[in-house]
């Protein structure tokens, strides 16, 4: 039986045991959990105006939460399947609404790029980006939970940035963790729905592809700014550059080459993709000994300019084991099963409306599941396509349930 199938099983089993007492304790072998603190309803709707204001100046309004919600830090078991399936632990939060009912939907959330091991949805008052979602979904009635991923909150590895696999595995684990805690507090979970930005849009798409491989139903799936083709992203920052461009688009593949030197066993890759005067800041800035204000002054203003001339040049052909596993690390070509929206803006100065609609062409010629671009304005730059999706899906996702 593989590790899969086992959690699989974990989790059946653990669904059917005893409610157990709710904070702090183990919910079963390998899952732990305690309770974090709580929002009123008073607090929600700060964080959907105020804190939503100081986030992002697109202009945009969600309706008032209807219920406060008690915020759960849990820790469990998992693999790295890029290293022989290395066991591990990982973290992540899980948002249960105060209220009656007790079958409840469920969305799972995966977080964005973060330039810090900490701010991650199990450390809430960290990440404006989980108090929202939390807010919107979790603050009418939804489950809300979140994996932190390999390598950040109470992960001793290093991060997993943009590790497919791994990636996918701490997702699936999180929701087979977060079923044996919700039963323990004495809660059915009901259909479920994915949802994600930037990274966490790419780690959506990955999450529900394996859901859909294993045959574990989603409703549906809506995620914001989504980095489908991994390859051509990287290939588009050091050959094609725009004046949108963020500024702090340089951190991201000092992200992805060291993470990929340590999970894909490529000994070596950031000295040779680096340039020597900007390695050393690129490393410390990856493990988290610098933020990005520090790196950002250490670093080089473009992507292009970060990099060694041969190792920028291997781009164009693939040429090099890191070209093909970004090639490989694709998360859009399957056939689909869930019905799916993938917001994207004209001025997001990250995600290019091409690579973030990539699904819906690729759906269309497959048929399957319906997929849809949802346009988020022509001011919705990375932040606002986000806060547009978080409204719009909200919306879409109680049309599917009849709420």
């Amino acid at each position: 039986m593989n590790r899969i199938s086992i959690l699989a099983a974990v989790a059946m089993i653990a669904l059917s045991l005893p409610a157990m007492a709710a904070d702090p304790g183990a919910a079963c072998a390998g899952v732990r959990y305690e309770r974090i603190g709580s929002y009123t309803v008073e607090r929600l709707n700060r964080i959907m105006s105020k804190e939503l204001s100081e986030f992002s100046s697109f202009k945009t309004a969600y309706p008032a939460a209807k219920n406060g919600v008690d915020l759960y830090r849990i820790s469990y078991d998992t693999v790295i399947p890029e290293q022989n399936n290395r066991p591990t632990r990982a973290s992540g939060l899980i948002a249960v609404p105060r209220v009656a009912k007790r079958t409840l939907p469920v969305l799972s959330y995966q977080h964005g790029t973060v330039f810090s091991g900490t701010a991650v949805p199990s450390n809430p008052e960290e990440s404006t980006e989980t108090r929202l979602m939390v807010a919107r979904f979790a603050g009418d009635g939804y489950v809300v939970i979140g994996a932190d991923y390999i390598g950040k909150g109470l992960s001793e590895e290093p991060d997993s940035y943009m590790v497919k696999d791994a990636t996918a595995q701490a997702c699936l684990d999180m929701l087979f963790a977060s079923r044996v805690v919700c039963r323990a507090l004495r809660i059915e979970q009901g259909d479920l729905f994915l949802s994600g930005w930037s990274q966490g849009a790419w780690s959506t798409m990955v999450f529900r592809h394996r859901l859909e491989s294993l045959g574990i139903p989603v409703k549906a799936a809506a995620t914001a700014s989504t980095p489908n083709d991994l390859y051509m992203l990287m290939t588009r920052w050091i050959n094609n550059p725009t004046a949108l461009d963020a500024s702090y688009l340089v951190a991201l593949p000092a992200l992805f080459i060291n993470s990929y030197e340590r999970y894909y066993g490529m000994s070596g890759l950031s000295r040779t993709a680096i340039k020597p005067q900007y390695w050393q800041a690129a490393n410390d800035f990856y493990e988290n000994r610098i933020g990005w204000e520090e790196a950002a002054k250490l670093l080089p203003a473009t992507v292009a300019d970060l990099l060694q001339p041969e190792f920028a040049a291997a781009s164009s052909m693939a040429a090099s084991p890191f070209f093909r596993q970004l090639q490989d690390n694709q998360a859009y070509r399957w056939r689909y099963a869930t019905p799916s929206r993938y917001y994207f803006g004209k001025a997001d100065e990250v995600m290019p409306p091409s690579i973030a609609t990539l699904p819906v062409e690729y759906a269309r010629a497959l048929g399957g599941a319906a997929a849809e671009a949802v346009y988020a304005g022509d001011g919705a730059d990375h932040r606002g396509t986000f806060l547009y999706g978080v409204y719009d899906q909200k919306v879409w996702f109680d049309s599917l349930m009849g709420r």
